[in-house]
């Protein structure tokens, strides 16, 4: 019999300790950013029952949902179960949706659950109520490059505030993490108001889910394949025509506003989301950013339907990713379809994956975030190998990584070990050191070697 190659699911990966740690220090940097804004961690399930999920992300995002069937068919007895399975077979051909096959699925992102939290909790927090998050996420999607059907996302949300200065404390969070993280970034800004507005003018009010789902498009397939998908939605050719100076217009903030101003003049809807950007933009000047760079991007859609307000979407400036690495907005009653209406919110999703491949191609990591153990302890035999162990002992509670090679083997194996795991320094322990109380200490990075104290060594590899 033929051994099976082992292999995981396309669109997810393993991480070896090198990538972790570089895993964790962006982890780390994110939350770092989020605690210094005041959010505070939460977690949530996995998986969510499949009314939290469906109908939030648009027809598209339902169909990339992950669904997992109703479980322990195999706990039924062995003279039900052929009769069982049989009868789940038959309903599985019926309908993949069926209540009686799935009322789980494992969550799409993490705003939605949070929502749900909110309400089944809302007794037991302060409004506005700062969180952030750092959990997987699961999608059905075509897995390309920058794309992935697991991934962690990092979110930060206030719920319970409608003050637009939660979208401008948002930007700022966004540019210390990639100020930080060293990656150039663009950060565009939009407003749902302002879609709602052009639907609305154009005489397509209606069609407003139909339109920001084709325009959010507009990177991928391009002005000609937006019309087409418009036109197959039923949007029709007259408002197709009015729409197009807004798709093609090409200028900067100032100019870009001066053209909604033109043609919002009559929506009020449009007007607020207008102003509600001035708003942004204008605090943003007052704030001065360190690197990202923002710009008013009016084909900016970003097509889940719980939007309502402002909206971001985050690229790299720099590498060959072009999708997007971070982006948000507001909803402004998310929570009123668990039954908690009127509670507003805003907040930003931090794509760690995309992230994490841009860092790689740039190569931005800091010297110091390495995966390799600080300090090995080498010996010659057993006694010498006990010798270590308090030293070992007193290393690690110093903060130094500090191994003891395990096995009683030659010397040359155990400087192998080192150099395979670009450990930089490694002590010799022998019968000389164990009388004079000295340690022989090489660098492995340059060769050299000296005699130092327990507390000597500590201090140089502290410093």
């Amino acid at each position: 019999m033929a051994t099976q190659k082992p292999t995981i699911p396309k669109g997810t990966r393993d991480f070896s300790p090198e990538e972790m740690v570089k895993r964790n220090y962006l982890f780390d940097t994110i939350r770092n950013v989020f605690k210094r804004y005041g959010y505070m961690p939460i977690e949530t399930p996995a998986m969510e029952s499949i009314e939290t999920l469906t109908g939030k992300y648009g027809d598209e995002g339902d169909q990339l949902l992950f669904k997992i069937l109703n479980s322990r068919p195999h706990e039924a007895k062995d003279t039900d179960k052929a009769e069982m399975l049989s009868e789940f077979s038959r309903m599985l051909k019926e309908s993949v949706n069926s209540k009686a096959l799935t009322e789980k699925a494992l969550r799409y992102d993490l705003t939605v659950p949070f929502a749900r939290y909110v309400v089944q909790h809302q007794h037991e927090i302060t409004f506005p109520f700062r969180r952030y998050q750092i959990q997987p996420v699961w999608r059905g999607d075509r897995p390309t490059k920058g794309r992935y059907r697991e991934f962690y996302q990092c979110d930060a949300d206030v719920i319970g505030s409608d003050s637009l200065l939660n979208e401008v404390e948002l930007v700022q969070m966004i540019d210390d993490v990639f100020t930080t993280l060293n990656i150039p970034v663009l950060i565009k800004i939009n407003n749902r108001k302002v879609l709602s507005g052009i639907a609305e003018v154009i005489g397509e009010k209606e069609k407003i889910v139909d339109i920001t789902v084709a325009i959010d498009k507009l990177d991928k397939i391009g002005v000609d394949g937006v019309n087409l998908e418009l036109a197959g939605k039923g949007v029709s050719a007259s408002a197709i025509s009015r729409l197009q100076p807004l798709i093609n217009f090409t200028g900067d903030t100032g100019e870009k506003l001066n053209l909604l101003r033109q043609m919002l003049a009559s929506s009020e809807t449009g007007k607020k989301g207008i102003a509600e950007i001035e708003f942004i933009f204008s605090t943003l000047d007052n704030c001065k950013l360190q690197t990202a760079a923002c710009e008013l991007d009016i084909t900016l859609a970003r097509g889940l339907n719980y939007y309502t307000g402002a909206i971001f979407e985050v690229k790299a400036s720099e590498g060959t990713l072009s999708s997007s690495i971070c982006g948000g907005g507001r909803y402004d009653d998310l929570t009123g379809i668990f039954g908690l209406p009127g509670v507003s919110g805003v907040g930003i999703s931090f794509g760690a994956d995309r992230i994490f491949d841009v860092l790689n191609e740039l190569n931005r990591y800091p010297s110091s975030v390495s995966a390799t153990t600080q300090l090995l302890f080498t010996h010659f035999g057993e006694v010498e190998r006990a010798y270590c162990l308090p030293l070992v002992v007193s290393a690690r509670k110093a903060g130094i990584s500090t191994e003891l090679y395990p096995d009683l083997t030659k010397i040359k194996k155990q400087f192998d070990y080192a150099n395979k795991k670009n450990i930089p320094f490694v002590v010799v322990v022998g019968g000389d050191e164990m009388v004079n109380g000295e340690l022989t200490v090489k660098n492995m990075g340059n060769g050299t070697q000296e005699k130092l104290k327990i507390y000597e060594l500590i201090d140089k590899l502290k410093n």
